[in-house]
């Protein structure tokens, strides 16, 4: 398999989706603002997206992807089969009984996700009531994260990195067509989530049944869970919920303390996230899929180094289009901001707030962006419980660091703490991998980080001399200009970038990478 054109397919879908989804923020923006109860939503919407992770994309697939990986090479399609039926049982039937206790005590959870919303009573029951609308969505993507992980296994990455697209035209279609006749338009969003999941699990279907991997769901749970590899799943999943317990704990705490901030604050930051998760997305999302099966595969059949190269070959991959990304949300952050959200109900205010965040976001994204390179590192060799151990102390860390950032720059320091965070959790989980000899550094990297050095110096001074020639904020008037004169800043930030690269004895053909 060529990594390199695998990861321009995956990326390529997964652009697709950030852009929808930008589209799908930038309308919200535009009609809601950040408000009271724009907070309301995004609080309300963090709950399920929390359990989702927890249960479905986070644990489940770390847990359960090396394991498929064995029994596909290992053990053939029956036993695969049985496998990928008796797991989808457990999970999903799991997930049943989570809906309704969420639905239930909805009230609870949204209280110790975001006490501030206490303060208005208005706010608080409209939280309580999309996040009993929303809990559902949980079900339907823990059958996606099954599927996905079936299909990437499968090296069928398309529809996987695609799926999110329909959740974002969910919303699109909401915030258009519905919002406007409901007597609270909000709602309307919370009811996008729910049209979306059922979209996500119906595209996955013949997907799976291609391949011949449709999961046949039983009601007897009791007997899926006799299932030697289900067992296996879960005592996996155990270290794995914990690890992800812990960056999700890290986030509602977050939730928490922005919540008690000024009106706007949870808002502001889901605005700037949106930003930040492009790159996350389309490098770190992105590779740590394709090389996660890769991994297991080299895993399964002992090969060491085919190991180590996969993981070197991700990351000078994600120095070499991380870094950049990071110097454009720091140098850009206002120019950015504008372009996208200056319209209709979102303010100079939440301009100069979302910029502060996404500025705080750029300083930590390389550390964002290489702990989901070298977490599958470990993971792949079904080693969950150290990644855990960084993850706590890395929790303890980023909390220290809201205590001196937040009273400093307020919603920006919880987003600083985040970045500063990944930034450690990247650093010892690098450690890790080095000490234990599964990853060894090939040679060149001195001259890969001098050369790529100099031409981040060009990329900023080109962002910041472009971007000084323009008043973005009094350019509201004319959105059209203001477009053409962020692609003109852009333009110039790429060719300062790349062609100092290529200058200096670049050649991307050198980052493809065919697995054995």
């Amino acid at each position: 398999m060529n990594l390199h054109k695998t990861l321009a397919t995956v990326s390529g879908m997964t652009m697709v989706s950030r852009v929808t989804g930008l589209l799908r923020e930038l309308l919200i923006a535009r009609a809601f603002g950040a408000s009271a109860y724009t907070d309301a939503f995004f609080v309300a919407f963090r709950i399920p997206n929390l359990l989702r992770r927890l249960f479905a994309e986070g644990a489940f697939s770390q847990a359960f992807v090396p394991i498929l990986a064995e029994y596909k090479n290992q053990r053939g399609d029956d036993a695969t089969r049985e496998l990928i039926d008796h797991v989808a049982t457990v999970l999903i039937w799991a997930l049943v009984v989570t809906c309704i206790a969420g639905v239930v005590g909805a009230p609870v959870v949204v209280y110790f996700v975001a006490t501030g919303l206490q303060a208005d009573a208005d706010a608080f029951r409209a939280s309580v009531l999309m996040t009993q609308i929303m809990f559902p969505y949980i079900g339907f993507m823990a059958f996606v994260a099954l599927a996905g992980g079936v299909l990437n296994t499968w090296r069928k990455f398309q529809i996987p990195a695609f799926t999110p697209v329909l959740l974002n035209l969910a919303f699109i279609a909401a915030s258009l067509f519905v919002a406007p006749h409901m007597q609270e338009p909000v709602y309307a969003l919370a009811f996008a989530v729910v049209a979306g999941g059922i979209l996500q699990v119906a595209i996955q279907i013949p997907a799976l049944v291609r391949i011949g991997m449709l999961p046949r769901l039983s009601f007897n749970p009791k007997f899926a869970l006799a299932d030697a590899g289900v067992r296996r799943v879960l005592r996996q999943m155990v270290p794995a919920i914990a690890a992800v317990s812990v960056a999700q704990i890290s986030l509602i705490i977050n939730t928490n303390l922005a919540s008690r901030l000024a009106h706007g604050s949870v808002s502001w930051l889901s605005y700037a996230d949106r930003l930040m998760e492009f790159p996350t997305a389309l490098l770190g999302v992105a590779l740590g899929t394709i090389l996660l099966p890769s991994l297991a595969k080299a895993h399964s059949v002992g090969d060491k180094e085919e190991y180590s190269a996969l993981l070197d070959w991700g990351l000078r991959l994600t120095f070499l289009l991380a870094l950049p990304s990071a110097v454009g949300l720091v140098t850009l952050s206002v120019p950015l901001t504008t372009t996208l959200f200056h319209y209709g109900a979102f303010d100079t205010q939440s301009v100069m707030m979302t910029a502060k965040a996404l500025i705080a976001y750029g300083i930590g994204l390389i550390g964002l962006i290489v702990v989901k390179i070298l977490a599958p590192g470990f993971y792949a060799k079904q080693d969950i419980r150290t990644p855990v151990k960084i993850a706590i102390g890395v929790l303890i860390a980023t909390q220290l660091m809201n205590l001196a950032f937040v009273p400093w720059i307020a919603h920006a320091g919880l987003a600083l703490s985040i970045g500063m965070g990944a930034c450690l959790n990247a650093g010892l989980l690098y450690l890790g991998l080095r000490r234990r000899g599964i990853y060894v550094a090939q040679p060149g990297w001195g001259m890969f980080l001098l050369r790529l050095t100099g031409a981040l110096v060009l990329l900023a001074a080109a962002a910041l001399w472009t971007a000084g020639h323009f008043d973005w904020i009094a350019m509201r008037a004319h959105p059209l200009q203001r477009v053409g004169a962020f692609m003109l800043v852009a333009a110039a930030c790429a060719i300062a970038y790349f062609g100092s690269l290529l200058s200096m004895g670049f050649r991307f053909s050198d980052f493809k990478r065919v697995t054995r």
